[in-house]
């Protein structure tokens, strides 16, 4: 059988894999690890949890080993999809260099420009980043790519997924021509077969198992879940996920529980919590610093339950994962491989459940053609329970004296005693007589302009002034009432 010390590797680097425990290389290892220290580019496909990280960081920091980095220009890149896969490769460089003098620098969101550029300003064998906050420090000019030796991309058929295939392609148009290319994947689309075709070099394909496979030491089952309305679908398929974890018992030492949206990992977080179970969620929304805690609470034993959208499914190294449950059916089938890879790692065994809707029928057919075999049903732990007990998503109260149901007598004295007292009328609180009094009669109005009307009166009219002026009322001026002999006398 092959040994690490029969791969040429440096000596540095071998007594970091015996300080670690690591003796015999995995298949992906053994096959990757020779074609790199000759300088050729490497293909290499395997299903998660084989060791992948391993295959190039081994043989680019024995290439590194000689040789001096300078300011602004990085000597090898490593480009990871998401920040907790990034983090994990920058774990094993620091794991297998403790014995070198490399250097390197994490590039991901959430962390603050300043600190990485303090880090490339002063020289870094190994760059470690996501493709979006790669091209951000280059847009700014902080950062060169013309010193890139090695070049590594990780986990690309996520990087697929996650739309960087952009800007990977622009990536590679940054780095020299002369660069030699390490590409890794679990499954091989047609996209990244032309991206291979178009910047590796004559590639070592390295193939371990046959692409989009489940591994044998992984336990499947699937439950077929019918809820039994439609508004009560949420509820019942949490009450049925419980169900399944307390039939685990104590062989469930921590789990990843998968759902396929944001909003429903913070759901099913909530109702475990408040069920009593020691879970946490972790999502592309959360901030870093919170998803760095609950990792590390995962990994440390203190946390037994991890919900997680997507964002955990690739190429995170948590060894001793008992449990993962798909509380949904993943919309695309790659990502059941990846799931379910999060057990039965480095040789262990494990257990993946799955909880299928109706809706879900559809995916689950397209995960059967890519595994190409038909995961075993299991009966669903609530088939025979009410109703009632499904549709629960909280502890339900113990009947007291309080709610206790009632004789119809006191049911209805305390009707009687809590009902409004009725309200007395016009009629019953006033007299008839006062009530039908008829209004007493109004004062009449004083005319107004009297003084002027009175003095009018007084003065001599002519016999064609006799009518008086109709249609003016009584505001109409003195002297428009005159004649007009008496306009001339005056």
């Amino acid at each position: 059988m092959t040994q690490f010390s029969d791969l040429n590797l440096d000596p540095r680097v071998l007594q970091a894999l015996t300080d670690a425990g690591y003796q015999t290389p995995t298949p992906i290892q053994a096959g990757a690890i020779p074609s790199a220290l000759e300088g050729r580019d490497v293909l290499g496909i395997a299903q998660t949890g084989t060791g992948k990280t391993a295959s190039f960081v081994l043989p680019m920091i024995t290439r590194l080993a000689q040789g001096r980095a300078r300011a602004r220009m990085p000597r090898s890149l490593v480009l990871c999809p998401t920040r907790e896969l990034a983090a994990q490769v920058a774990e094993n460089f620091d794991k297998y260099t403790k014995h070198l003098k490399l250097t390197k620098a994490l590039l991901i969101g959430g962390v603050s420009f300043k600190d990485q550029d303090a880090l490339i300003d002063r020289g870094v064998d190994v760059l470690i980043a996501t493709p979006g906050r790669l091209l951000d420090h280059f847009e700014r000019g902080k950062l060169l790519l013309t010193g890139v030796q090695i070049m590594v991309v990780d986990e690309a058929d996520r990087m697929l997924d996650m739309g960087f295939i952009p800007d990977i392609e622009r990536i590679f148009s940054l780095t020299p021509f002369t660069r030699q290319t390490l590409f890794f994947s679990a499954t091989m689309a047609p996209e990244i077969e032309r991206i291979t075709k178009t910047f590796l070099s004559n590639p070592a394909k390295v193939e371990v198992a046959r692409a989009a496979t489940t591994g044998e030491n992984i336990a499947q089952g699937l439950v077929m879940f019918k809820p039994t309305r439609r508004e009560t679908e949420g509820s019942e398929k949490r009450a049925v996920l419980r169900a399944l974890i307390d039939a685990e018992g104590e062989a469930c030492t921590n789990a990843i529980i998968f759902c396929n949206r944001k909003i429903d990992v913070d759901i099913v977080a909530k109702s475990l919590k408040k069920h009593g179970y020691n879970a946490e969620a972790i999502h592309g929304d959360l901030d870093q610093s919170q998803r760095t805690r609950t990792l590390e609470a995962f990994r440390d034993g203190k946390l037994r339950l991890l919900i997680a959208s997507d964002v955990a499914a690739r190429g995170l190294d948590i060894p001793a994962v008992s449990h993962v449950f798909n509380f949904d059916v993943p919309s695309h089938s790659e990502d059941y491989v990846h799931r379910i890879g999060r057990t039965g790692r480095a040789g262990r065994s494990g257990k993946a459940l799955t909880i299928c809707a109706p809706k879900d029928e559809k995916y689950l057919s397209a995960i059967e053609a890519l595994v190409q075999k038909e995961i075993p049903r299991i009966e669903n732990p609530l088939k025979d329970a009410p109703p009632r007990e499904m549709r629960e998503d909280r502890p339900r109260r113990e009947r007291t004296e309080r709610n206790e149901r009632r004789p119809r007598r006191d049911r209805e004295e305390r009707r009687e005693s809590h009902a409004p007292e009725p309200v007395a009328t016009v009629e019953e609180t006033v007299p008839v007589e006062e009530v039908r009094a008829p209004r007493p009669e109004r004062a009449p109005r004083p005319e107004r302009n009297r003084p002027e009307r009175e003095v009018a009166e007084r003065r001599p009219r002519s016999d064609a002034a006799d009518d008086r002026i109709v249609g003016m009322g009584d505001d109409v001026p003195a002297f428009i009432r005159m004649s007009f002999a008496e306009r001339r006398a005056g």
